[in-house]
């Protein structure tokens, strides 16, 4: 039983990190991949271990750290801005790229954090970051799926 509850709390541990990533993404203008890059490894894989303790924090205090210590600078991507429809949160996305990474990671047999690196940098991410259309909202295993093939299906 303690197994299955640690599996589940490393899940909230990546939501937290995929919501924390696009959270930074937003308030910095920048695409997904490059506040990936820019917080490096290292640094998604302290996010990931104390995401339990930074859960607890202040979301923009955490941020304002992270964009600091990573150096990332304001970007001009705005998909926010460019929305026509209802917005998700970056909690909703944050959930979308922890699903995606989740199954990368186990069907690839890598770490999470090689998975995350991996979905972000991949074709899907603007994909996923694009409002305007739906893939988003798309089903899990489609998502998935066109992430594998390396197109949308």
């Amino acid at each position: 039983m303690q197994h299955e509850a640690r599996e589940q709390s490393k899940d909230n541990d990546l939501f937290y990190t995929c919501g924390l990533i696009d959270y930074i993404a937003r308030k910095t203008k920048n695409v997904r991949a490059d506040v990936v890059n820019k917080l490096g490894k290292e640094r998604l894989e302290k996010i990931y271990d104390l995401a339990d303790v930074y859960h607890c924090d202040n979301m923009d205090r955490v941020s304002e750290d992270f964009i600091e210590e990573a150096g990332i600078v304001d970007g001009d991507f705005d998909n926010v801005g460019q929305c026509r429809y209802s917005i998700p949160s970056h909690w909703d996305i944050g959930k979308v790229y922890k699903r995606l990474i989740k199954q990368v990671s186990e069907s690839e047999k890598v770490n999470v954090i090689d998975a995350l690196i991996k979905v972000y940098n991949s074709f899907i991410s603007p994909k996923i970051d694009d409002y305007n259309s739906s893939v988003y909202y798309e089903n899990p295993s489609y998502i998935y799926e066109s992430y594998r093939e390396n197109q949308m299906l």
